[in-house]
């Protein structure tokens, strides 16, 4: 595989603002790709995406792959699950009659294809046939006549993929217009006008156990606290029993939980029920972003630091986006619990032992040129971000089912 190209994702959001799939696009650092980059980099994902038994590990997620004409005749593109993979091409290249030749066998076979750069209206007319779906350049402005077009398009059974979409005032007119999908920052912005600021009964005993954990407090001890919230019980039983989390057998008590995996994966998994615990109305997309975020720092730092260390990557990527959250500062999350000296320069600054791993798993969400110099600073190929990566919205995707 070419050492210098990135994986960075978008996510695509239904009206529902789920997570439907992301896009996923490779940072070239300035260099054309070649065929040989292009279906290495395609293999690539889908050895990462496909396990040994054929079963698409982002379960029922798409992937829409950002593409190049030399891309349509990949081999590689077989590996991939046709139902689940989306091919987005400029309208321009389809002026090739070999490269509609190419589209039109590949959606022969299932695979969808979007078209960016097309006028839609003629969209209905002309690209239905080539294309599942269409992007359209979302602008606040003349929603009126936007309705209109979109609505046109729409009888053609096109599916309209809205971009760039940077507010939830964009998105929420994007989801009255009928767009089936969304693609903008809105993973790492709250939803507005939210009632409930700060903990709810249940993150409060979770802050409890926390720290009563970090203390190393004796077991009876914390199974008194956490027996105050029996779906807390039922929660953390069901997640450390999640094939995610893979303990082997049957747990079946919080005694014989931290009896068999000690304190420090308790504490991790406290930081996950923390989050999932908020009622605040938050977007799915910001819970799932933080999952994928905590455990690409995770495994960022598997290779370089100690056991302990992983522990706390995945802490700090998970409090990262605990503010937005809560609908708290990020100071007054920090004043609720007492964390290691090292996760608080993080969380604030970025810096510290753990800082430049949250910066590069964050650089890795918004396709943003500091992935290559953060990964080089911290000594990580690019196949080895592109790995953790893939591996990270794996793992979220098991963790959610």
């Amino acid at each position: 595989m070419h050492q210098t190209n990135f994986i960075v994702r978008e996510p695509l959001l239904d009206p529902k603002q789920r997570v439907i799939g992301y896009e996923l696009c490779w940072q070239q650092n300035g260099t054309d790709l070649t065929g040989a980059d292009l279906e290495s980099l395609v293999a690539f994902v889908a050895e990462q995406l496909v396990d040994a038994d054929g079963a698409w590990l982002l379960r029922d997620k798409v992937l829409f792959l950002d593409a190049v004409p030399a891309m349509l005749s990949l081999d590689a593109l077989h590996a991939l699950p046709a139902e689940r993979t989306v091919l987005s091409v400029r309208v321009r290249d389809l002026a090739n009659a070999d490269i509609r030749a190419a589209v039109q066998g590949l959606r022969a076979g299932g695979v969808g294809i979007s078209i960016r750069g097309a006028n839609l209206d003629l969209l209905g007319r002309n690209l239905a046939p080539l294309a599942s779906y269409a992007e359209v350049k979302f602008s606040g402005a003349d929603v009126a006549s936007q309705a209109r077009t979109y609505a046109a398009a729409k009888q053609s059974a096109l599916r309209l993929v809205g971009r760039p979409v940077a507010t939830w005032q964009d998105f929420d007119a994007c989801a009255a217009l009928g767009l089936d999908s969304i693609v903008g920052k809105l993973h790492l912005t709250p939803r507005p006008g939210n009632p409930v600021k700060g903990m709810n009964p249940a993150q409060a005993i979770i802050l409890q156990l926390m720290q009563m954990v970090q203390n190393n407090e004796d077991v009876p001890r914390i199974e008194a606290v956490l027996k105050r919230d029996p779906a807390l019980i039922y929660k953390l039983l069901r997640f450390i029993n999640s094939a995610g989390f893979g303990a082997g057998r049957q747990i079946e008590s919080l005694r014989q939980a931290i009896a068999m995996l000690g304190y420090a994966p308790m504490y991790r998994w406290l930081v996950l029920l923390l989050a999932t615990a908020s009622t605040s109305g938050y977007s799915p997309v910001l819970m799932e972003t933080a999952v994928v975020r905590a455990r690409l720092c995770e495994l960022l730092g598997q290779k370089h630091l100690p056991r302990a260390d992983a522990e706390y990557l995945f802490v700090a990527g998970m409090f990262s986006l605990l503010d937005r959250l809560l609908g708290l500062p990020m100071q007054e999350v920090l004043d609720t619990i007492q964390l290691p000296e090292q996760v608080v320069r993080a969380l604030l600054s970025r810096d510290g032992t753990y800082g430049p791993y949250l910066a590069l798993a964050e650089a890795c969400e918004l396709n943003s040129n500091l992935v290559a110099s953060l990964s080089a600073s911290l000594d990580i190929s690019p196949l080895d971000v592109n790995k953790a990566h893939l591996s990270a919205l794996a793992w979220a995707q098991n963790l959610a089912a």
